[in-house]
């Protein structure tokens, strides 16, 4: 294919959109094309391949956003030439950073809501590591002072998501993972009690467990730490990976106590682009107090005449992620917020119960706002044999659009398949029925054509927490 195409003419120029000779050729896919081309040519092929990624709005396996208001895109054009790096250029970008923060403060309890300890990030992965980097330093200069090695760190958690892994990989921390078993499968005191010791940086329950939804004990972790201090001295912090409980947990189980109502909770991260309902792209991460916030984690950036905290491993990014979070913020407030993750646990309640009613499947978590977020589990009854599993489910509703993963429980329960929806903003009642419509045609189709060989975490394209 020749890359060295002729200008075109004027009449070439105003073919209709599908007659135009440079969309009668297949897009560059190889070397660095050469000419210039009709921005709206350009425009409608890229669009035309992007309809090949599917609909987001079926997708219910991602806990992120897929629905916005019309307000959110404004937003997100008016900043998209505004890099958050750079506070004494967009210092008001930076002061609603800073609101934000004293926001999230305010909702999670921490001590001080006039001033805030925390910063946005570009996701809740980052912001995870913060925290554990936060933790980690603390540590380190507690032993010091003690005249006590460092070299043999480790952070106890429940079944994680990969971040954390990432996290003790990059610093060198053993991950004292508690494993599921059967009956089992959060994190919970006892466990947590088996793994600690003196070189322990800290301890991190999940609010919102990426393989059931289920909310780990805060709360008890904290009591059993309290313990274990008053008899060995040990001071271990708690940082709460609260993901996507985070915006959940203020608003529909205020009863709750996981937030700064504890002491030993040190620091929490959280994603904005989950439950917290703003675009891809952003992040918290929020200490308890300034104490818990390592000085040698920071950075000082002077703008508008005075020091501003700059904290994050990475450097330049968009603006738009926290105007459209301080939106949401504005536009929703408790009441919105409330109002539609309410929604969402009568909609994650609702599908519990008609698939469920199904038959083969056991629901090992009908999305009780309690304790988890609102997302439905189940796996295959052991004694049912319906002629296909659950990956084979998982791929006939693809047929439909709908993405609701199939995966292998982690160690020590990786011969346990389950299943998992999750219910986000958008996900109507109506969205809902006409799930169930295409999950009842798919069990239908399923159970008159039996599989001779079932797919498989390891036949299917598998999927990524």
């Amino acid at each position: 294919m020749n890359d060295r195409k002729k200008p075109l003419t004027e009449d070439q120029e105003a073919a209709p959109l599908y007659g135009a000779r440079d969309l009668s050729e297949a897009l560059s896919t190889k070397g660095f094309p050469r000419p210039v081309q009709d921005p709206r040519h350009v425009y409608a092929a890229i669009r035309d391949e992007l309809m090949l990624d599917g609909n987001a709005r079926q997708n219910l396996a991602t806990f992120c956003q897929t629905y916005e208001e019309p307000e959110i895109h404004q937003l997100m054009d008016d900043c998209i030439d505004k890099n958050m790096v750079d506070k004494d250029e967009y210092p008001q970008s930076a002061e609603i950073e800073q609101r934000c923060v004293r926001m999230l403060a305010d909702l999670w309890h921490a001590p001080d809501t006039k001033e805030g300890y925390g910063c946005s990030t570009t996701g809740s992965s980052e912001a995870a590591m913060l925290g554990g980097l936060a933790m980690k330093r603390r540590w380190e200069a507690q032993r010091k002072a003690q005249e006590k090695p460092t070299d043999k760190p480790n952070l106890i958690t429940g079944p994680v998501q990969v971040c954390w892994h990432k996290f003790t990989r990059y610093w060198d921390i053993e991950h004292r993972e508690i494993p599921m078993e059967n009956g089992r499968l959060l994190m919970t005191p006892e466990e947590v009690l088996k793994r600690c010791d003196e070189n322990t940086i800290g301890v991190v329950p999940t609010l919102g467990v990426t393989f059931t939804g289920q909310y780990e004990p805060v709360k008890e972790v904290a009591n059993v730490l309290d313990k274990f201090q008053a008899d060995t001295g040990i001071d271990i912090p708690i940082h709460v990976d609260g993901a996507s409980g985070g915006f959940l947990a203020p608003f529909c189980a205020p009863d709750l106590e996981w937030d700064f109502r504890l002491p030993r909770v040190r620091s929490i991260n959280a994603s904005g682009h989950k439950f917290g309902l703003a675009p891809l792209g952003i992040g918290w991460i929020m200490w308890r107090t300034q104490q818990d916030l390592p000085d040698n984690l920071v950075f000082w950036v002077n703008y508008l005449g005075g020091n501003m905290r700059d904290i994050g491993l990475n450097f330049s990014r968009p603006g738009g992620q926290i105007a459209c979070q301080y939106y949401n913020f504005l536009r929703l407030g408790h009441e919105g917020y409330a109002k539609i993750h309410g929604a969402c646990y009568e909609t994650a309640h609702a599908l519990a119960t008609e698939i469920s009613a199904l038959g083969p499947f056991d629901v090992q978590f009908d999305g009780d706002p309690s304790t988890g977020i609102p997302a439905i589990c189940w796996t295959l009854k052991p004694e049912a044999d319906p002629g296909y599993n659950l990956f084979d489910l998982a791929d006939r509703l693809r047929i439909y659009g709908w993405q609701v993963p199939a995966y292998t429980l982690p160690a020590n329960c990786e011969t346990i398949a389950i299943q998992r929806i999750l219910v986000r903003q958008g996900v109507s009642r109506d969205l809902a029925e006409l799930l169930m419509r295409d999950m009842r045609k798919a069990i239908s189709h399923l159970e008159a054509n039996p599989t001779t060989q079932s797919l498989s975490s390891d036949t299917t394209s598998g999927f990524h927490h």
